[in-house]
């Protein structure tokens, strides 16, 4: 909650013109926001309007500091032209919806007619490459590669245990609780389940029982990786929803240590003025995801 008081040079203006200089990070969207769910007090009550503001009246705003935008935060591009834009997004902050790395790429490039939009997602705490695509007819594109599976992702993930198995493509069925924001995996089909694809090869030992993974999806469903990963006995070293907190405990970690380190175009179908991208792959120079 942050409580300011209205000094005079804002006697007689509106709310948001008050908070918006006021409140460090806030963006009018993020304003509306808490706006219409009365996330804001003036002078003890509650108020879902733009109201007029008057000298020495008190203001109650209940806004979580993580919603605010980082004026610091700077961007980590890989790689950019006048079609795409690669970034490679860290850990702990959502691909789009408030204070996310969409919003931050919007901010960087506000003067362009069409705002950058991201092609695919990643979960929150997953870190990695994103792609968006600087222009409509790009989006367009890129999305249609996506859904043809004609740009292959690579994932590095820092798992616990080493399989027997060093390398493998594995095929099982997974089902989303949107309620409990859960996946469940099940390796025979079943009502309500989608057939994923998951293939991994081991990188890297270590003699703490873990190891390296390099892993590559067919199917991009939620969570696919951390939930197949985790029901064939190797969660992901860090992630609370489908590993271990024993594990996590004694490797010091909070969020999954997974990482999206590639992505490589293999266009087959026709790919108009991104052709020129064909055959490209863009990588992060990384082994370890903690």
């Amino acid at each position: 909650m942050k409580k300011l008081i209205v000094d005079k040079k804002y006697d007689g203006k509106k709310l948001n013109t008050f908070l918006l200089d006021n409140i460090e990070g806030l963006t009018y969207s993020l304003f509306c926001n808490i706006l219409r769910k009365k996330d804001i007090k003036v002078n003890g009550k509650r108020t879902n309007k733009d109201i007029i503001i008057f000298d020495g009246n008190e203001i109650l705003v209940y806004i979580p500091d993580n919603l605010l935008i980082k004026k610091n935060f700077s961007l980590d591009i890989i790689y950019e032209d006048n079609n795409i834009l690669v970034v490679n997004k860290p850990r702990g902050i959502e691909v789009v919806g408030e204070n996310s790395l969409t919003t931050y790429v919007h901010n960087k490039y506000a003067s362009l007619k069409f705002l950058p939009m991201p092609c695919h997602r990643l979960d929150r705490n997953t870190c990695g490459l994103v792609l968006f695509a600087k222009t409509e007819i790009a989006l367009s594109i890129l999305l249609d590669k996506f859904k043809k599976h004609e740009i292959k992702k690579h994932y590095y993930a820092w798992v616990y245990s080493i399989p027997k198995l060093k390398e493998q493509t594995m095929t099982a069925y997974l089902f989303k609780d949107t309620r409990k924001s859960f996946v469940y995996i099940s390796d025979i089909p079943a009502k309500g389940y989608q057939k994923i694809v998951t293939s991994y090869k081991v990188i890297e030992e270590n003699p703490d029982n873990t190891c390296i993974l390099d892993v590559e999806i067919e199917t991009g469903k939620t969570h696919q990786i951390r939930a197949h990963l985790a029901h064939i006995g190797l969660p992901i070293i860090g992630d609370g929803k489908y590993g271990k907190n024993e594990i996590n405990k004694t490797f010091h970690q909070k969020m999954q240590c997974l990482c999206a380190y590639k992505l490589q175009f293999c266009f087959i179908s026709d790919s108009g003025i991104l052709d020129y991208l064909n055959g490209r792959c863009f990588c992060l120079n990384v082994l370890h995801c903690s």
